[in-house]
């Protein structure tokens, strides 16, 4: 089974949209768009997982709150600095979601 954070995302929400419509009108069935969320799942983890090769790095003044559940880790932290080789931002609040990519699940 993969993660399902990516349902969250721009592209997530709008297939979801797009599935909900599409059974609505009687041109899938429920089923058939569960399936095809499942494998958006999967097409996504897997896709970052080999895809994505770019390292970023990030120093937080604070680190409000964390809490580590069902082997995520959900960071909350202000004053921001991240880096990538020549790229620098600063945001004043993130939110971080961290999942075992290596897990057995996966």
């Amino acid at each position: 089974m993969s993660y399902q954070l990516y349902r969250n995302t721009t592209l997530g929400n709008t297939l979801q949209e797009s599935l909900d419509e599409l059974i609505q009108y009687g041109q899938i069935t429920p089923g058939l768009a569960f399936k095809v969320l499942l494998q958006f799942d999967k097409s996504i983890n897997n896709a970052l997982n080999q895809r994505v090769k770019a390292r970023v790095t990030f120093k937080a003044g604070k680190l409000n709150t964390y809490r580590f559940c069902d082997n995520v880790w959900t960071l909350m932290l202000n004053d921001v600095e991240f880096r990538e080789v020549h790229e620098f931002v600063k945001v004043d609040k993130v939110k971080i979601v961290a999942c075992d990519g290596k897990s057995s699940e996966f």
